[in-house]
């Protein structure tokens, strides 16, 4: 098996990328920074930037048999413009490049968030995002639509979300499937970017569940959405939050509950 991951140098993406070696397959990690550990071959890339997409691109050479999108940049103060860029428009301009190079039966997995589950109630500003292209102004799409930093990684990840639905139909046409995960606090280095952004909520969720989610937790659940044994799921999105959700929407929709909780 031989897979390419996008952001395999840290977190999430390298758990993926040791998971995979684990099992005997091959990797190219494509990632701003080089990893310090072992791979198999690393191709430079920006996903901010068309210029380095195109590069990377025509540094790939044979088929994969899947394509791990984990990329991406934290809610942080003053990265809106770079936030829908990197977690949306260019990991879309770079897996439509990626296409060519993914063999029949192979499967694409996107990294989304628990922060992108509000899309339903978003679709028009979500269909606006997924209009423009790498040549659009999205500063000024951010200042027209009054989008922060939170908000804009709220709305990449509600976009990531709705593109892999929007593209199941004509993938599985060409052998392709497409997924994505939505995880929720996980411990990685930028965990407290997403504390300083959501704040008591974050911190309220992590408490409810008992812990933060492992980058391996993740990583486990992206190797099975990219093995034979996930075939037949297609076009869906998989919370992986240890049962935040549940709570929230639970809290919500006024459940009653009938075992008694418990304090963690």
């Amino acid at each position: 098996m031989r897979i390419a991951v996008t952001g395999g140098a840290t977190g999430i993406g390298r758990q993926v990328v040791e998971l995979i070696q684990a099992q005997g397959g091959q990797v190219t990690v494509f990632d701003i920074v080089a990893p310090d550990y072992k791979v198999d071959e690393y191709i430079p890339l920006d996903l901010s930037k068309s210029d380095s997409i195109n590069t990377a691109l025509s540094q790939v050479k044979g088929t994969y048999d899947a394509l791990c999108n984990v990329a991406g940049l934290p809610p942080r103060e003053g990265n809106a413009e770079l936030g829908l860029k990197v977690n949306f428009i260019g990991t879309r301009e770079f897996t439509e490049g990626m296409l060519a190079y993914l063999s029949e039966g192979s499967s694409i997995v996107n990294v989304a968030s628990r922060a992108g589950a509000m899309w339903k109630d978003n679709i028009e500003q979500v269909k606006q995002l997924m209009a423009l292209s790498e040549q659009d102004d999205v500063a000024k799409f951010c200042e027209q639509n009054q989008i922060d930093y939170v908000r804009a990684y709220n709305l990449s990840k509600e976009a990531v979300i709705v593109w892999g639905m929007a593209e199941c139909e004509a993938l599985l046409q060409r052998g392709i499937r497409i997924n994505s995960v939505s995880p929720a606090a996980i411990e990685t280095g930028i965990l407290q970017d997403f504390k300083n952004a959501f704040g008591e909520k974050t911190l309220k969720n992590i408490q409810r569940v008992g812990r933060a989610g492992l980058p391996s937790e993740v990583a486990s659940i992206i190797i099975f959405l990219i093995s034979p044994q996930s075939n037949w799921l297609k076009g869906i999105d998989i919370n992986v939050d240890g049962g935040m959700t549940a709570c929230n929407l639970t809290d919500a929709l006024e459940i009653p509950r009938r075992l008694p909780v418990s304090s963690l």
